[in-house]
């Protein structure tokens, strides 16, 4: 059975409701990319770059493949295409008590792929903040 924090994950991906990410991640969450060196700590700079990446990734080829879930954490393996290259990629998210999410991790495959990322999400991220 899906936990409750992944269900709302999913759910939030068709919507892409903002006000619904920000119910799904603690105040404290921390974010992990594949293209920052450092991990971000908080939920402002967790939601830009989540919503950036919801953005930038999740176009009509965008499906995850498989899922594996422990007590509060689960790991996420998704595909999607972005200007004829193949990402492939998985997200590492915890939860904690109140079902809200405490640390997403990003990891991405090809090399290809986290360049292409790195300049789409710096450009989605420049334009968020203006």
């Amino acid at each position: 059975m899906t936990p409750a924090p992944i269900q709302q994950w999913h759910a939030y991906l068709e919507t892409l409701d903002a006000g619904a990410l920000k119910a799904l991640l603690a105040e404290d969450v921390v974010f992990e990319s594949p293209v920052v060196h450092t991990p971000q700590a908080g939920r402002p700079i967790t939601m830009k770059y989540l919503l950036g990446a919801a953005a930038v990734l999740n176009n009509p080829s965008f499906h995850y493949e498989n899922e594996w879930f422990s007590e509060r954490s689960a790991v996420l393996e998704f595909v999607t295409e972005i200007d004829g290259i193949k990402i492939n990629g998985v997200d590492i998210i915890h939860w904690n008590d109140a079902g809200q999410i405490t640390r997403f991790k990003v990891m991405v495959r090809p090399l290809k792929a986290i360049n292409l990322l790195h300049q789409q999400m710096g450009a989605m991220l420049a334009s968020m903040a203006g």
